[in-house]
């Protein structure tokens, strides 16, 4: 077990022992730390949020805007480490989706649903929910180093009633596991805003150019599952989502497949965006993201490979920016 692992186990048997404000206080106080040092994560932060909500806004209201991200961001690990000691009935009426009775119906029909979700609000939160409900979840973890904190969070997971799928390293291909879950009802949750690898999809993202997954609009395009956004945010008493759609997705004789991924990808962006805008102090996006900032401007992101790569359909599910392991469960 590494110094990483230690601080996991450590932080998630301490933070179920203690009373829910003196968690709340301490990871707070975490957070403006962290706000005030500034690091690489910071600065990142406010590069991508001053994209978000455009040069209008003061440097001084961009500034209250990243320590409010950062508490945000401080929240979403608290109830997360939280999560294990609580009941089903606490997870049901601790989270809040609008949009639940049109998921109960796909989910009774038998035909699933995709969700692309932002690094937002508490998307664990979200998956212990679908699966306290009494729904079947599937979704996809990126095995990431150490394998020891990888397997905390596999278990952690595991634990909320969720059948995790590894992105790399299982007996099939993820895209094979679930599009077989989606024909027996599942509900597959996907974080889809960020895929910087050259298998991402290049999308227009808040005037500028990045790369998101092809896995959530490759699924819909395969089964025929409704597929759906999520706007994701915190409200004082409880993490909060809204279903958005079903998108409409091109028709087969509108272009070939990988051309299809691509329309709809770029569909999925436009609908997260509008949720993102609506909340942007919950959006954890601590990493680069933009293609067209170069890797020495810091703060607002960095390159991963040429901006025009070709769009491969059987490209990566996600890609996470979140904790090791974090897949989007909801």
């Amino acid at each position: 077990m590494n110094i990483a692992d230690l601080g996991y186990a450590a932080a998630w048997r301490l933070t179920r022992t203690l009373p829910r404000p003196v968690a709340a206080a301490a990871f707070a106080a975490g957070a403006d730390q962290a706000y005030r040092r500034r690091g690489r994560g910071v600065l990142r932060l406010a590069g991508n949020l001053r994209r978000v909500i455009g040069p209008e806004p003061s440097e001084a209201e961009l500034d209250d805007l990243v320590r409010r991200g950062m508490r945000s961001y401080a929240r979403y690990f608290m109830e997360a480490f939280r999560l294990p000691a609580l009941t089903r009935e606490q997870v049901r009426i601790g989270f809040r989706l609008d949009g639940e009775e049109v998921l109960a119906a796909d989910v009774a029909a038998g035909r699933g649903a995709v969700v692309a979700l932002p690094h937002a609000g508490n998307w664990d939160a979200a998956g212990a929910w679908v699966a306290a409900m009494g729904w079947p979840l599937a979704t996809v973890a990126e095995r990431l180093k150490p394998e020891s904190v990888y397997q905390r969070f596999l278990d952690f997971r595991r634990g909320l009633g969720m059948e995790i799928v590894p992105l790399t390293g299982g007996e099939q291909a993820p895209i094979e596991v679930l599009c077989d879950r989606l024909a027996k009802g599942y509900v597959v949750p996907l974080l889809a805003d960020r895929d910087l690898s050259a298998r991402g999809i290049p999308v227009d993202f808040f005037g500028g150019r990045t790369r998101m997954p092809a896995g959530p609009a490759l699924l819909a395009l395969r089964t025929g599952a409704p597929l759906y956004t999520a706007e994701m945010w915190f409200e004082p008493d409880a993490p909060c989502a809204r279903l958005v759609g079903p998108i409409s997705v091109p028709d087969p004789g509108t272009g070939t497949l990988a051309e299809r991924v691509a329309v709809l990808t770029q569909r999925i962006a436009d609908q997260l965006a509008a949720g993102i805008a609506a909340h942007p102090e919950d959006w954890h996006m601590l990493q680069r993201l933009w293609l067209d900032v170069p890797e020495t401007a810091g703060p607002a992101g960095s390159t991963a490979g040429p901006a025009g790569s070709t769009a491969d359909p059987t490209g990566s599910l996600e890609s996470s920016s979140g904790p090791p392991g974090a897949s989007g469960p909801a």
